[in-house]
């Protein structure tokens, strides 16, 4: 049962590690199912699908987006977003912030940082980000880094995308003390999770594990 599922990965993590169940690609039905189990933080990462299930299911739900963001698709996230977990560009940054201005809100965003060795995989290198936290950002509240690792079978590459990301992490605590908000490291997903927090991860995006096979 997804109930079971759910529990059994919950119990596994530690204290100050938060899940995201990654509902993408699954019915509103099964959200309900997990929220029902007492989950209540969900994953999406196409803001049509988003959408509709935010409009849908329970207000007390606290959607991340953890997809690829174009502009144009702004107002189909932004009023319903708890968190964006995939700022992966300095263009998608500026859009959010700008939103934000105009709209009176701020929005808690995670800049999405390469690691991987797929060219395939979107993202910000560590100057890029070094460079646009030296700016002031008053739309978008930086809450930390988010980074997918290799989708390999070797551990050695995973856990060495790991501890990258998590070294790059404390050293943009270090660099930037003033920037007390940026406390959250987001990696981790269904098959390398307990990995991640090995490496420091906050936040872990586990789907398949929970869901089963997408539906959709």
């Amino acid at each position: 049962m997804l109930e079971d599922k759910l529990r059994a990965i919950l119990d596994k993590l530690p204290s100050g590690v938060r899940l995201v169940a990654v509902s993408k690609f699954h019915p509103a039905e099964a959200v309900m199912e997990a929220y029902n189990a007492g989950q209540r933080v969900f994953g999406e990462s196409r803001p049509q699908e988003f959408m509709a299930k935010a409009k849908a299911l329970p207000d007390d739900i606290c959607w991340h987006f953890i997809g690829h963001l174009q502009t144009n698709k702004l107002k189909m996230v932004l009023p319903y977003v708890s968190m964006v977990e995939s700022i992966d560009s300095l263009h998608l940054l500026e859009a959010v912030n700008r939103w934000g201005l105009e709209n009176g809100r701020k929005t808690d965003v995670l800049l999405e940082l390469h690691v991987a060795a797929e060219e395939t995989k979107q993202g910000f290198s560590e100057d890029e980000i070094l460079s646009l936290l030296k700016q002031e950002w008053t739309g978008v509240r930086l809450r930390g880094i988010m980074g997918m690792a290799t989708n390999t079978d070797d551990e050695s590459v995973v856990c060495a995308d790991f501890k990258r990301l998590s070294d790059f992490k404390q050293l943009i605590n270090r660099e930037f003390p003033l920037l007390d908000s940026f406390t959250e490291l987001s990696m981790g997903m269904s098959g390398d999770w307990p990995l991640a927090i090995r490496y420091g991860s906050t936040i872990v995006r586990i789907g398949t594990a929970i869901f089963g096979e997408r539906q959709y």
